[in-house]
């Protein structure tokens, strides 16, 4: 007879090299960082997209050609300062995305929030999202053994960790083959009274 399996126990990477992103491909990691720090004017477009009156929502779901690149992101933010570099930032990210997953259609949303998305933490039923904050506070996580899976809303401040603004997480979901179970727990932060963050997100459609 054959021996079990055991499962490892899942892990997060972190690094300031954006192939630390790939590390999410091997079966015991279950959350990639790339920690990195926005070009200055890629930051001011961002602080530009949350000044407006009303909050900022762009929502589209792209078809990529070989190279993961797709048109219908020309020209999303027209052509004042800052916007090109912005666009070209998502631009890399979505590129990125498809060059690890395989992706030929990805899900983008780009939004301003007032308030916390999912405030509880959760883990996510897909197999793969890219999520960067672009300003504001940005997406909060628990290693794995910090709290129980079955008492997710008990977290003691202490035992939560975070990400910087600029940061690019790979947050590996419950429907990645083999990952059943071990979904990165986390959970979206809530933004000072009075402010507002600018949140992209990528799924693998």
């Amino acid at each position: 007879m054959l021996a079990p399996q055991l499962r490892r126990t899942p892990r997060q990477v972190l690094g300031d090299d954006p192939q630390v992103l790939a590390e999410v491909l091997r079966d015991d990691v279950n959350l990639a960082v790339w920690r990195r720090r926005l070009y200055p004017d890629v930051a001011a477009f961002a602080a530009h997209l949350l000044a407006g009156e009303t909050l900022y929502g762009c929502q589209a779901n792209l078809e990529l050609d070989e190279a993961g690149r797709s048109r219908q992101l020309d020209g999303l933010f027209g052509d004042g300062p800052g916007a090109a570099l912005f666009a070209n930032d998502l631009a890399w990210l979505v590129e990125a995305f498809a060059c690890l997953t395989g992706a030929r259609r990805v899900g983008l949303r780009l939004r301003a929030l007032e308030r916390a998305m999912c405030p509880r933490f959760h883990v996510d039923q897909v197999p793969l999202r890219l999520v960067t904050s672009y300003a504001g506070c940005a997406s909060e996580w628990l290693e794995e053994g910090a709290l129980p899976r079955d008492r997710l809303g008990e977290a003691e401040p202490t035992c939560i960790q975070r990400l910087e603004v600029g940061d690019v997480g790979l947050f590996k979901g419950e429907k990645w083959i083999g990952n059943e179970g071990a979904g990165i727990v986390h959970r979206s932060p809530c933004p000072a009274p009075g402010s507002r963050r600018l949140l992209l997100t990528l799924d693998w459609l």
